[in-house]
């Protein structure tokens, strides 16, 4: 039996303020198109039953648009696989806050989509000798939580969750590090070996749990850092993003990339120290220039440290906005050298200046999603070298 596995589509994302010439922004266009190109792909492979484990939409209120996309999608789903089931979970992005406000994942149940909202549903299906315990987000976040372990004479169990399994996240992006609220599970608790496969929603990284547990990743790059994400991808490692095709008797897991409408390049760093701003422009530049395909509609990070404000006053700027204006986003990060103040002693005994604690901390902290972490880490640092210098004189 095959079934396909996909998770975190997050319709509705935006980011860059770029418009496409339908007036719709660039990205949330970019994470529309990669679904569609994911739909054709699924009924391509003609599975027997199809997944989505949670986080369909961005947003708990996604727009009009987002909403009538999914539903035209997902009905092109339901054609071309009729008898297939369809199992949708609500992630934590489709949670609502509130018990009053309702949920838009209800109204793809008319296209015949079985779909779990708030608590854990068992779903089994006989012509597949199949069931499917669905459990969203909010079923991990409940004080009682629903048994993770298979019931029923059916032959395939299958578990579909959205949460984070304990110890797979990096330190840096794990919610339950910073002791928020966040539904975190541990590897034993979903009895991966009992199960004849567990589909993961949450983690938006392509990542084996066990041999039949795993994470399918998201469909694009849909976070405010997708710096740290392609950091993360390049550990693993994982080339890109994709969905899941699963072959439930077998246990074979096979890779289904997704071909993006544009890179995120993050360019290696540079560094300021010494340089003048015309040396500093002709290395900015040669980054630029070695980027294959060029940097034309990319979305590109170039970090930069320890650069002085002179030096950076004296940047060609004109150059810069001429990038900005070709990229889809160009965020040329320049840091200032640290601070003399010095708090707590870093690796190796090194004392660290306080800006830079202070830029890892906010760095690392769990942010709402619509909040750019960019720039949320430059206004804190700037704001504290301006308490700095005032208070030395």
């Amino acid at each position: 039996m095959k079934l396909a596995h996909l998770a975190d589509v997050h319709l509705g994302f935006r980011a860059y303020h770029r418009q496409n010439t339908l007036g719709i922004n660039q990205r949330e266009a970019d994470v529309a198109n990669a679904f569609r190109l994911v739909v054709g792909g699924v009924i391509e492979e003609q599975p027997d039953a199809v997944v989505v484990a949670g986080d369909l939409f961005h947003q708990v209120r996604p727009t009009n648009a987002a909403i009538v996309f999914a539903f035209q999608q997902i009905q092109r789903l339901r054609a071309a696989l009729p008898e297939a089931p369809i199992i949708v979970i609500a992630g934590n992005h489709d949670t609502p806050r509130s018990s009053e406000t309702g949920s838009i994942l209800r109204l793809y149940q008319e296209l015949g989509v079985d779909v779990a909202l708030d608590g854990a549903q068992r779903f089994v299906y006989p012509a597949l000798d199949l069931s499917v315990l669905a459990v969203p987000h909010q079923a991990l976040r409940d004080p009682e939580r629903p048994s993770l372990r298979p019931e029923g004479t059916q032959k395939r169990q299958v578990l579909v969750l959205h949460g984070e399994i304990a110890g797979v996240y990096p330190t840096e992006l794990s919610a339950a590090t910073w002791g928020v609220g966040t539904a975190l599970v541990q590897p034993g608790e979903i009895h991966a070996n009992e199960w004849s496969y567990v589909a993961l929603g949450h983690y938006h990284v392509q990542h084996r749990v066990d041999d039949r547990a795993w994470y399918a990743g998201a469909l694009e790059y849909v976070t405010s850092n997708p710096w740290g994400e392609i950091r993360d991808e390049a550990r693993r490692p994982v080339a890109g993003k994709g969905w899941l095709m699963v072959d439930v008797d077998t246990g074979t897991v096979s890779r289904r990339p997704v071909s993006l409408a544009r890179q995120v390049i993050d360019l290696p760093a540079l560094y300021g120290d010494g340089v003048q701003a015309t040396d500093l422009d002709g290395m900015l530049r040669e980054r630029l220039e070695g980027i294959v395909g060029g940097w034309s509609e990319q979305i590109v990070r170039q970090v930069v440290f320890n650069v002085p404000r002179s030096v950076a006053r004296g940047l060609n700027h004109d150059a810069i906005r001429r990038v900005k204006a070709e990229a889809l986003h160009y965020h040329l990060d320049l840091r200032r050298p640290d601070s003399v103040t010095t708090i707590g002693v870093g690796p190796g005994g090194r004392r660290q200046p306080l800006a830079e604690v202070l830029r890892d901390y906010l760095g690392k902290r769990p942010l709402p999603a619509e909040l750019d972490r960019e720039q949320f880490v430059r206004a804190g640092v700037a704001l504290l070298e301006s308490v700095v210098r005032d208070e030395e004189g």
